[in-house]
C-alpha cells in the first residue's frame, strides 16, 4: 500500500514539475529525455546483440544434443538387432 501511495505521488511531483505554472521545469525535463536517448539507445542496442549472441550458441548447443541423441538412438538399433 505504501508503494502505491509513493507511486502516485511521484507521478503527481512530476506532473506538476512539468507544468509551467507551478514549477516549470518542462524544458528542463525535455533536454534530459533528449540527452539520454542516444544513451538508452546505445545501451538497448548492447543488450540486443548480448542476447543475440546468446540465442545463437543456446541453438548451436540445441543442434549438437539433437544430434547426439539421434546417435544414441541409432546405437540402440543397432543393438537390439
Amino acid at each position: 500500500m505504501l508503494s502505491i501511495i509513493l507511486g502516485l505521488l511521484l507521478i503527481g511531483f512530476t506532473v506538476c514539475a512539468c507544468l509551467p505554472q507551478v514549477l516549470g521545469w518542462g524544458n528542463d525535463i525535455l533536454a534530459a529525455l533528449r540527452g539520454g536517448a542516444p544513451i538508452l539507445a546505445a545501451l538497448i542496442g548492447i543488450v540486443a546483440v548480448f542476447m543475440g549472441f546468446a540465442d545463437i550458441q543456446d541453438k548451436k548447443e540445441a543442434r549438437k544434443e539433437q544430434k547426439e541423441a539421434e546417435k544414441a538412438l541409432e546405437e540402440e538399433a543397432k543393438d537390439s538387432q
